[in-house]
Formats: C-alpha cells, structure tokens, sequence
C-alpha cells in the first residue's frame, strides 16, 4: 500500500528555557544535566525533549486504515521506533508537527491476521528546519 497523506500541522507554545532546563533536570536525575541544556541565555533541548508533552489541546488522529477491518477487541503490540534527529530545539522555537500512515502491510502470522502500520511524525522549527522524525509500528491482531 502506498503512503497517505500527511495530516493536519499542530504548532507548540514558544519552547521556553525553562522548560527545556526542567526536561533536562528529569531526565539525567539525579545526576546534574550537561551545562548545554542547563546554560542561561540560550541552552539547547535534549534530543529526546517533547515541546507537545502537555498539549493544550489533543493532537490530530491519523485517520483511517489502522483500524479498518479490525474488530474493536483487536489487540495492539508496539512494534518498535526509529527516531532521527536534526537541529536541536532551542528557546523560542515554534516546533510544528505533523504525521501521516507510512504503510501497511497485512500477513497471516502464527497469531492470527495481523496488520503492521508504520506511521510518520514529522517535526519542523518556525523556520522550516527539520528538528526530528519518528516512524513507529503497531502491530494489530
């Protein structure tokens, strides 16, 4: 099956220092964050740093094909992630995000009918710049 569009951009509040030096706080405690996620006046996120941790609104459902044809009792195992990494965030970035159904694939496997859908988050900073990529796979059976 081909890659479906990609679906409707949501935008994050401004990143603000302190929420990056908050992240970096949690993340390495309590060990003591590397200086450039923690420096006044212009640290850098941690690549794993997620600006829609606490979104104010839900963020857009990819529609469709990932739940055609199977039963609401289908059961879902997470298939695993690849992220890549670009431009770090930095305070007052705008990240956009947006994602899209990758493929789909539908096979017969020992436990039963099982459909793997990859799907494609991308992130952008407010000037276009690429920031980060997800493609993630549930496995449904």
């Amino acid at each position: 099956m081909s890659a479906h569009e990609w679906g409707p951009a949501t935008a994050s509040p401004p990143v603000g220092e302190n929420d990056i030096r908050r992240w970096a706080i949690a993340v390495y405690w309590p060990e003591r964050p590397p200086a450039r996620y923690t420096e006044p006046g212009g640290p850098v996120a941690p690549p794993d740093f997620n600006p829609f941790a606490w979104p104010l609104d839900p963020l857009p459902q990819i529609p469709g094909a990932a739940r055609e044809d199977f039963p609401e009792h289908a059961r879902v195992m997470n298939g695993g992630q690849k992220d890549r990494y670009g431009v770090p965030i930095r305070p007052g970035d705008v990240i956009t995000t947006t994602s899209r159904i990758a493929a789909i694939e539908s096979r017969a496997t020992r436990l039963g009918d099982t459909r793997f859908v990859s799907t494609e988050q991308l992130w952008r900073n407010q000037r276009g710049e690429f920031v980060r990529s997800r493609t993630s796979t549930l496995i449904r059976y």
